[in-house]
């Protein structure tokens, strides 16, 4: 039986808000993401963080929480069988593949695959509902797209 890993996932659950920090810093992008963004500086100012940041580590652990299925082909095998193990065949196909792309790699890999595949087609609809640019659109997106790679990778590598 496959087990979380809770202390990857509590990890990669920071990661949003850390790379956040970064990526929107004015040094990175910022500038260009206020503009896009339509943000002013009142506007940041005038939210209340303790919320926005209490919410967003709770939705980045149900994120955390759902990359696993992303990023460990495991899941898939238990998923298939309905949870019913006790099978001889269930049994050999794990002893040989169980584990076998669980690396720092093979976790990004699907992680940003995941940011391409998930993340910009929905910030790109709702950017383009919301009339806002390419910029905006990519910003985020590239944000989410290395977000994802890192969870994905601390997920996926970081073995019990």
């Amino acid at each position: 039986m496959i087990e979380f890993n809770y202390l990857a996932i509590l990890v990669a659950a920071v990661i949003p808000i850390v790379l956040g920090f970064i990526w929107y810093n004015p040094k990175v992008f910022g500038i260009p993401w206020m503009r896009a963004a339509e943000m002013t500086e009142a506007k940041i100012k005038g939210g209340n963080m303790a919320i926005i940041f209490g919410v967003s580590l709770v939705l980045s652990l149900m994120l955390a929480f759902f990359t696993n299925f992303l990023v460990i082909h495991e899941f898939g095998v238990y998923g298939m069988t309905e949870g019913q193990m006790d099978g001889a065949t269930t049994q050999a196909f794990l002893q040989e593949w169980a584990g076998k792309y669980r690396s720092f790699k093979h976790g990004a890999l699907h992680g940003a695959m995941a940011g391409v595949m998930f993340a910009l087609p929905v910030i790109g609809i709702n950017a383009l509902f919301e009339r806002k640019n390419a910029k905006y659109i990519f910003i985020n997106a590239g944000y989410w797209i290395v977000c994802l790679a890192i969870m994905g990778s601390i997920i996926a590598g970081w073995t019990p």
